[in-house]
């Protein structure tokens, strides 16, 4: 077992014990079939993603946002610390006949990848919430402001801090915004950064990013009327940013 002290930035022991779950990575694309975030986020990033590019997802998963896009000739890589999730997106993308680029990385360290590189960039499900550290996360970014040309547009999806006051998404953290919960199939607790949209939007802008649209989520998908106590009702938002 690697320990904690060797774990790469950004990485607790609760993440690292998530991406080598390998009975987690056999029944993740199970685990969320039908759930309605997921219907949002790729119309959203379709909404944001007109024409084909240069697309990255970071964070990629399995490679539900990598297949349809590559499937519209859109030249895709994906990228996940879980070398398991890694070889799933590659196992349907030959599937499919589709050219996927996969790359094992720590999205705190993705120096590796040439400036103004791609045309598009993703990062869904609460990914960004999954780094620990405000430092680390703003490290990420950085490098997405980076890695994108100019003019090119970040799509992502954080959870709302203030969803229901609060309450009801987990035992506080040790950060404010932190909040931790067991994982399903073992391993440590997994903790989830929640962002206020003052906060997000703030990160957003010190990375050098512009909002375009900030779309708000419930657990059934789009918010209905977000005038009304959106902030509180909110599950999450999909942020576009160029």
């Amino acid at each position: 077992m690697t320990p904690d002290w060797q774990l790469p930035p950004g990485v607790d022991r609760g993440l690292w014990d998530y991406v080598h779950n390998e009975p987690m990575v056999r029944a993740y694309d199970d685990s969320l079939a039908g759930t309605p975030l997921l219907r949002d986020d790729l119309r959203f990033t379709e909404r944001h993603f007109p024409k084909p590019g240069t697309l990255i997802d970071l964070g990629c998963g399995t490679g539900r946002l990598l297949l349809p896009f590559a499937a519209k000739g859109f030249e895709c890589v994906g990228v996940d610390l879980s070398e398991a999730m890694l070889a799933v997106v590659a196992e349907k993308a030959r599937e499919a006949g589709l050219a996927i680029a996969c790359q094992k990385a720590n999205l705190v360290e993705l120096d590796d990848i040439a400036p103004a590189s791609f045309d598009y960039a993703a990062c869904l499900f609460s990914t960004l919430g999954m780094i620990r550290g405000e430092a680390n996360r703003r490290q990420f970014l950085g490098h997405v402001r980076r890695i994108l040309k100019p003019g090119g547009t970040f799509v992502l999806h954080v959870h709302n801090r203030r969803f229901h006051l609060g309450f009801g998404l987990g035992k506080k953290g040790k950060e404010p915004g932190d909040r931790t919960m067991p994982q399903a199939r073992g391993g440590a607790e997994l903790t989830l950064h929640h962002f206020t949209l003052a906060e997000i939007r703030n990160e957003l802008e010190t990375a050098g990013f512009t909002l375009k649209e900030v779309q708000a989520v419930s657990v059934a998908g789009d918010l209905k009327w977000p005038w009304c106590f959106g902030s509180v009702r909110a599950y999450g938002y999909l942020i576009a940013a160029m």
